[in-house]
């Protein structure tokens, strides 16, 4: 069968890899053309633009930016009719792909949704919109099923595929271990997001603790997308170490983290790695963003747990002595730490086992087979 498979951001890249090498297992004859990155490529994906080209974030970037994106849609459109798949999977990144879910209905081509866009935080009349033009839902959160029943709307439950991700990383021991981690000196670590305007404001404040921690080397998990000469231009006279590709063993090796509010929150957490979430935008956008969200949390981490397990600092909070603040209760002879610990192990239970990539890979051959 032929699959067109769209996702906008670096977590959608992983996590529709891990899809796509499933479906190939599944099903020998598969084809897959799409929009994402370099992971999706490795597993036989013809990519048509690469989701660096894609991410606009914030209600101020995506109105200056506004001409360019309806252009990647018209583009996306006139390719998947041409290219006549199976089926298009879309993978999270609502606001290009809902738009893209309805021209598909306009042609009658069959919509999977891999990775509920969060509509219980905000813009809750979605539902209604992907009752129409989704042909089936997968959902990797464990509330998101209630949520849907809310709205007389059936999806299924697959599990989270951050378990597949994690689950077989080999041992940092051995030949297997970072060459930092062989030095001795303890790490913390930097997630400053993927987007350079993330980037551009997250990573001066995250490396602003360095005085205070002098027997830490800080790590930053740079993304393969971004130059290196970007973010030197972002550090400026700030020190921090850059590493790209190796995101989870820099998480793995750390006492600690500093992580952009995102996806990376959970991954965080999943490798057992004590953290706090950060995140700063504009001005206007944050303000329009705080009216309109409708959950008591930002980090995927509290809202499953429907508490605060990991520090939120947000906006005005996010400073450098609160940084320091937090981070020195993370840190091994912190008094926070074991408690996260404990917390992170209650998660893992609640995001149920492995095989994510694979059940849902099932479910979409099973209902294209129509069996």
């Amino acid at each position: 069968m032929k699959y067109y498979i769209i996702a906008g951001e670096a977590s959608g890249d992983l996590h529709g890899s891990n899809l796509l090498r499933e479906l190939k297992n599944q099903d020998p004859s598969a084809e897959f053309r799409a929009w994402g990155g370099d992971l999706m490529a490795a597993q036989g994906a013809d990519v048509v633009k690469h989701y660096q080209e894609l991410a606009f974030m914030g209600f101020t970037e995506v109105l200056m930016n506004i001409r360019t994106i309806l252009k990647n849609m018209k583009r996306c459109e006139e390719d998947i009719v041409q290219w006549k798949p199976d089926v298009v999977i879309l993978i999270d990144y609502p606001g290009f792909n809902l738009r893209i879910a309805k021209k598909m209905k306009q042609h009658g081509i069959r919509v999977f949704y891999y990775i509920s866009p969060q509509v219980w935080a905000w813009k809750q009349s979605r539902v209604k919109i992907i009752r129409e033009v989704v042909d089936r839902m997968f959902v990797i959160l464990p509330f998101e099923k209630s949520f849907y029943e809310k709205w007389n709307y059936e999806v299924d439950f697959v599990g989270h595929p951050l378990l597949d991700a994690i689950q077989n990383l080999p041992s940092l021991e051995g030949e297997h271990t970072p060459p930092w981690k062989k030095e001795g000196k303890p790490v913390i670590a930097l997630l400053p997001g993927s987007r350079k305007q993330e980037i551009s404001k997250m990573l001066p404040l995250m490396l602003s603790v360095q005085n205070h921690f002098p027997e830490y080397r800080f790590i930053i998990a740079a993304a393969p997308s971004m130059p290196e000469s970007f973010y030197r231009s972002v550090m400026g006279d700030l020190n921090g170490e850059l590493v790209f590709g190796r995101t989870y063993d820099v998480i793995r090796s750390a006492d600690a983290a500093l992580v952009t509010s995102g996806t990376a929150t959970l991954e965080t957490a999943l490798l057992n790695t004590p953290e706090v979430v950060c995140y700063k935008g504009g001005k206007i956008s944050y303000h329009i963003a705080r009216r309109l969200i409708k959950v008591k949390f930002i980090s995927l981490v509290n809202l499953i747990m429907d508490r605060e397990v990991v520090k939120e600092l947000i906006q005005d909070d996010l400073t450098t002595a609160n940084l320091v603040n937090e981070l020195k209760g993370l840190l091994p002879t912190g008094i926070k730490r074991e408690g996260v610990l404990a917390d992170y192990a209650e998660l893992r239970n609640a995001l149920g086992n492995a095989g994510a990539s694979a059940k849902t890979a099932g479910l979409m051959l099973k209902t294209l087979k129509g069996a």
